[in-house]
């Protein structure tokens, strides 16, 4: 019987073993998703305080250049249609990077993530 009360105390210490381990992978991962969700939420807030800042300044500049360009040409529509035209050279420009700037994101958010 001695052999077969130390199996038992050896499996009941195993199964102890077993359920700290539990216990602390899943307090481990309740941290890591708590971390990860407090560093998209600040990263998805910055980047919309200073998206909204940013577009709020491009739209500045892009009004007061429109208007500047207007009396050096002495035509509003045209200075308009210029600044159009840049916008539209803007947007083929990071259409065509946009495989790069994926790329980028993602190194850098997986640095993030798995770090």
């Amino acid at each position: 019987m001695g052999v077969i009360d130390s199996l038992n105390e050896t499996s009941n210490k195993a199964i102890d073993v077993a359920e700290v381990y539990y216990k602390k992978t899943q307090e481990y991962y309740r941290l890591k998703v708590f971390q990860q969700l407090t560093m998209t939420t600040g990263m998805l807030l910055k980047m919309a305080v200073m998206g909204g800042l940013a577009f709020l300044a491009l739209m500045f500049i892009t009004v007061a250049g429109v208007v500047f360009l207007a009396n050096v040409i002495n035509s509003l529509v045209g200075a308009c249609l210029i600044a159009g035209a840049l916008f539209v050279v803007f947007l083929i420009v990071a259409y065509v990077l946009r495989s790069k700037i994926d790329s980028m994101l993602v190194r850098k958010l997986s640095d993030k993530f798995f770090n």
